[in-house]
C-alpha cells in the first residue's frame, strides 16, 4: 500500500517550503502561477488529500473554529449548534466541538485547546464562569464571539436577544387576555437574562397600572424541578390566593409548573394561565401546548459564526446562490468588526401563543 503523503512530501517532491504548499490549497493569490502548478500536479499526481489542519498551521493560519458550548442535553444546544452547521457548510472552515460543563472552572482546559493553535477562532456558547478568561484571551488577540445570556454584554462581540421587550410581549399578552393577578417564576439571580426578564414584567405590569405583587414572585433555577416547587408553593395556597396567570422565566420551569398541574387536577389555561420562554422543542407538545417567548437559537449561531468569519478574515462572505432559505435574519443585520466598538446584536424574538394562555398566534417582537 502506497503512504500517505504529507505535506512536507509535497513540498519536497515540488521544490517548495510547506507555507508555500499550504497557500495553494489554500487559493492564495499571492503564489505565482508556475509554482502553483507545480503543486497541483504533485497533488493531483498523488492524489493528495490536505489535512485540514496541518495545511493551515503551516500557512500561519488554520480553517477550523473553535466552538465551545455546555453539555449538548441543554435544551437550546441543538438548534445553536444546526445554525452553526447551516452557515459552516457553505464555507471552507470546518468546527471542532468542546463541549464543557460550565459551573466549574475550565480555564485550564480552554488554555490546553488554545495552546494546540489548531483554531482561528472560537465560539463561545453560554460560557458562564469561563467568560472573564475569555475575555482575557479576546483582548490578547483571541478572534472570538460569543452567545451569553448570564453577564451583560461587555467589550467583547456578543449576540443575544432583548429580553427586556421579550419579557414586556409576554406579560402584556397576559394583561391583553383579562388577567391582572399575573405571577412571575424567576430564574438565578445570577443570570443576566433571568434578571431582565423580571424586568420587562414588572415594567409591562406598572404600564397597565398594577404594582408587582412581592407575593407573587417566586424564584427558581431554570430547572424542572425548581418549575415544580413553584406549582406546589402555588397550589398550597387558597385558591383564592392564586393569581391567574403565570410567567416563567424559561421553558423548563414552567415544565415543572405543568407537571404538578395535571396532578392535581388544575385545569390549564381555565384556572392558571401559563407563559414560558424559549420555545424548546417540547414546548409544542406539552399538555396543553406551551404559549412562549421563541429565541433565534438557530439565527442567532449563524450571525454569530459570520461575525467570527468577519474577524478572521474581513473579506468574508457569502455567495448569493449560497444564502438560500436556510439563513433567514441574516440580511437585516449589520455590524462593523473593524469598528473601535466590539460588535453587539441583539435578535428580534416571537410570541409564540399557544393553548396555555390563548387563541395560537404568533406576534413579532422588535429589539
Amino acid at each position: 500500500m502506497q503512504k500517505k503523503l504529507t505535506i512536507q512530501d509535497i513540498a519536497r517532491l515540488a521544490g517548495v517550503s510547506k507555507a508555500t504548499v499550504s497557500r495553494v490549497l489554500n487559493h492564495n493569490p499571492s503564489v505565482a502561477t508556475d509554482l502553483s502548478e507545480r503543486v497541483m500536479r504533485i497533488v493531483q499526481e498523488y492524489d493528495f488529500v490536505p489535512n485540514i489542519t496541518a495545511t493551515g498551521l503551516a500557512g500561519g493560519r488554520t480553517r477550523l473554529l473553535g466552538v465551545l458550548a455546555p453539555p449538548l442535553t441543554w435544551p437550546a444546544v441543538p438548534e445553536i449548534m444546526r445554525g452553526v452547521a447551516a452557515y459552516i457548510e457553505q464555507t471552507k472552515y470546518e468546527i471542532v466541538l468542546y463541549s464543557v460543563s460550565f459551573d466549574r472552572d475550565h480555564s485550564e482546559v480552554l488554555d490546553g485547546i488554545l495552546a494546540m493553535r489548531m483554531v482561528s477562532g472560537l465560539l463561545a456558547i453560554f460560557p458562564g464562569n469561563l467568560s472573564p478568561h475569555l475575555m482575557t484571551r479576546f483582548h490578547t488577540g483571541l478572534p472570538l464571539v460569543m452567545i451569553d445570556d448570564r453577564q451583560r454584554p461587555a467589550n467583547i462581540p456578543w449576540i443575544g436577544v432583548d429580553n427586556v421587550a421579550s419579557a414586556y410581549k409576554a406579560t402584556k399578552h397576559l394583561l391583553d387576555q383579562g388577567y391582572r393577578r399575573i405571577a412571575h417564576l424567576h430564574g438565578p439571580e445570577s443570570y443576566c437574562c433571568a434578571t431582565e426578564r423580571y424586568e420587562g414584567y414588572c415594567q409591562a405590569l406598572r404600564d397597565a397600572g398594577i404594582e408587582p405583587d412581592p407575593e407573587l414572585h417566586f424564584q427558581g433555577n431554570f430547572t424542572v424541578p425548581s418549575g415544580r416547587q413553584c406549582a406546589e408553593l402555588i397550589f398550597a395556597r387558597e385558591k383564592s390566593t392564586w393569581p391567574e396567570a403565570l410567567f416563567v422565566s424559561n421553558d423548563q420551569m414552567a415544565y415543572g409548573v405543568l407537571e404538578v398541574a395535571e396532578e392535581r387536577g388544575v385545569r390549564v389555561p381555565d384556572e392558571l394561565a401559563l407563559v414560558g420562554f424559549d420555545d424548546n422543542l417540547l414546548s409544542l407538545h406539552m399538555r396543553p401546548p406551551l404559549t412562549t417567548v421563541r429565541q433565534p437559537f438557530f439565527e442567532m449561531s449563524s450571525i454569530a459564526i459570520e461575525v467570527l468569519l468577519k474577524m478572521i478574515d474581513p473579506d468574508h462572505q457569502l455567495a448569493e446562490e449560497q444564502k438560500g432559505d436556510t439563513l433567514l435574519g441574516l440580511d437585516g443585520i449589520s455590524y462593523d468588526v473593524t469598528s473601535d466598538q466590539p460588535v453587539h446584536i441583539q435578535l428580534p424574538t416571537n410570541l409564540v401563543v399557544r393553548a396555555s394562555s390563548g387563541t395560537a398566534r404568533t406576534l413579532s417582537i422588535g429589539p
